[in-house]
C-alpha cells in the first residue's frame, strides 16, 4: 500500500549516517584536563556514545542532521585540540567487525527510528 506524501527511499541503509569523532587533546595541565572533560561532555550532550577512548559515534537520520552535528562539534573543539569527523552510511556501519580478547564490552544498541507523519 502506497502512503501519499511519504518518500519510501528516504530511510534506507545508504542514506542514514553514522558520525564518528576522533580526537587528541592535551591533558598535561589542570586547564587541559578541564577542556578535555568539557569537550567530552559536549559530545555526550550532542547524542554521541563512546566507542573507545577518544572515539565517539552517533546515529543520524539524514545528511542535513550530519551537517548540524559537524558544526556543533567544530564549535566545541578546545584550544590545541585535534578533532576529526568521519561520516559513514548505515550500510558501511553494518560491515564493521568488532574483536575482543578478554572481557567483552557491552554490545552497541542501534537506536530505533522515530518518524512523525
Amino acid at each position: 500500500m502506497r502512503v501519499p506524501g511519504v518518500n519510501r527511499g528516504r530511510f534506507n541503509a545508504y542514506r542514514v549516517m553514522w558520525v564518528y569523532v576522533f580526537f587528541d587533546l592535551p591533558v598535561q595541565t589542570k586547564a587541559d584536563r578541564k577542556r578535555y572533560s568539557d569537550f567530552r561532555k559536549s559530545l555526550l550532550k550532542f547524542g554521541f556514545t563512546m566507542v573507545q577512548f577518544s572515539v565517539y559515534h552517533r546515529y543520524c537520520a539524514s545528511f542535513e542532521q550530519v551537517e548540524v552535528i559537524k558544526k556543533r562539534v567544530k564549535q566545541a573543539v578546545p584550544v590545541d585540540g585535534l578533532v576529526s569527523v568521519m561520516v559513514i552510511t548505515d550500510k558501511q556501519f553494518g560491515n564493521i567487525a568488532h574483536f575482543c580478547k578478554g572481557k567483552p564490552g557491552k554490545k552497541q544498541e542501534i537506536p530505533g527510528q522515530l518518524m512523525f507523519f
